[in-house]
């Protein structure tokens, strides 16, 4: 059975030969360069001093070369934008180094220099001109997105401003989803998860526009959490168009990619938080189900694809109304937030839903628990979501730079030890 087959069956909630393995194919089921460096060196896929690229710096996530996913037996591979979170491509690659002294490669439109105190600006689009959009503070992994002007409390909103990144597809866009949806299709047996970008609302991350120049409308975080009810008229309106332009970028996108691709990441948005949702159940009917309803009967009505949500923290209590919305597929699953346990979640929406992540804890197992640690909390939580399919293994969330990597290796060894039907 190939990878392709075995999240068919996976996902369609049947047992394939072994549980399927992602690794690398979203921008949260993926790992820190550092680690995959460390990894890589103790596979031994490549001698010492032999760099890794990174490739969205956002997260600082490490590419997950064809050889890694071959030795680690990873069945899934991501069709991604052309460029990063802030704005520029992945080219032109030069050499960097972590903190910790860790080589890799950076795109060329990578800031390299350091402040006075030691930390790293960066620009959108790599423009010094342009104010910057992110820091990684001295010793840091990540990059954070820097404030964006707060809304003066007389600001003249207009929907339009907070639109600024949603826009038609061009036929460059278009020409390249189709030529490398074809070049993964057929140059690999892997399934293919596509983040096409665009369908995600109100997604944290996004809105402050750390890719754009010189963003407009509620960029400022703690604004924007304040304004879904203070202006809640204004978001509406805005989620109303994005939703109108995203209808017509799947439309299109499906003409050049078709059935190839198996997956799309259709939502990023973070409802949880370790202790509960963000928000009522009440505000997720009113607020974004209308439009994430919309996106996902389109893409059950005219493609196979299956509708990806990531959200992190405890959403148990919203799960009920994702999946009456269209969402298939969960992730990260955080069983270590509160109502979330993994034995719950599979006896009460393992029938309807695919868990994808869940594997083991990021938080605390994985960076600081011990290897017999690791393999026990990897076995529990294979047996528990691999039941009657419907399950693809990938720790809760990416994986943090400073894992052990005695860690890593017991983690992956753990899951073909028991992965198997």
């Amino acid at each position: 059975m190939n990878s392709r087959e075995r999240l068919h069956l996976a996902i369609d909630h049947q047992q394939p030969d072994r549980v399927p393995l992602d690794l690398g194919a979203a921008p949260t089921t993926g790992m820190h360069v550092g680690a995959v460096y460390r990894l890589r060196q103790a596979l031994k896929l490549d001698p010492p001093g032999i760099p890794v690229k990174v490739i969205e710096p956002y997260q600082m996530l490490g590419e997950i070369k064809p050889d890694l996913m071959d030795t680690l037996g990873v069945d899934v591979t991501g069709l991604w934008p052309q460029a990063t979170l802030f704005g520029f491509r992945n080219e032109d690659w030069k050499p960097w180094t972590l903190f910790d002294g860790t080589p890799v490669l950076v795109p060329g439109a990578f800031n390299t220099q350091p402040e006075a105190d030691g930390s790293i600006l960066m620009y959108p689009e790599g423009d010094h001109g342009a104010p910057p959009s992110g820091k990684m503070p001295q010793g840091g992994y990540y990059f954070d997105s820097l404030p964006r002007p707060k809304l003066a409390a007389d600001a003249q909103l207009d929907p339009a401003d907070n639109l600024e990144e949603f826009s038609q597809l061009s036929s460059q866009d278009l020409a390249y989803f189709e030529t490398k949806a074809q070049r993964l299709y057929e140059g690999t047996d892997k399934a293919i998860l596509a983040n096409f970008g665009g369908t995600a609302f109100g997604d944290i991350a996004l809105v402050p526009g750390p890719w754009m120049k010189n963003p407009r409308g509620i960029r400022n975080v703690e604004d924007w959490y304040v304004g879904t009810i203070q202006h809640r008229d204004y978001v509406f309106k805005v989620f109303e168009r994005q939703c109108e332009i995203a209808l017509s970028n799947l439309n299109q996108l499906y003409q050049v990619v078709g059935d190839r691709v198996d997956v799309v990441y259709m939502s990023g948005t973070d409802f949880g938080m370790q202790t509960g949702p963000f928000i009522s159940p009440k505000t997720y009917r009113q607020l974004y189900m209308p439009f994430h309803r919309q996106l996902n009967d389109w893409v059950h009505q005219h493609t196979p694809w299956k509708c990806f949500i990531h959200s992190c923290g405890s959403i148990a209590a919203l799960m009920p109304d994702m999946i009456e919305a269209g969402f298939d597929i969960f992730n990260p699953v955080q069983v270590s937030a509160a109502g979330m346990d993994a034995q719950a979640l599979k006896e009460r929406f393992g029938g309807q839903v695919t868990f994808w992540g869940g594997g083991v804890d990021t938080q605390h197992t994985l960076p600081f628990g011990t290897p017999d640690q690791v393999r026990a909390e990897v076995r529990e939580h294979i047996s528990i979501f691999g039941q009657n399919g419907g399950f693809v293994f990938n720790t809760i969330h990416n994986v943090q730079a400073d894992v052990p990597t005695e860690n890593l290796l017991a983690l992956y060894r753990a899951f073909h030890d028991y992965c198997a039907y």
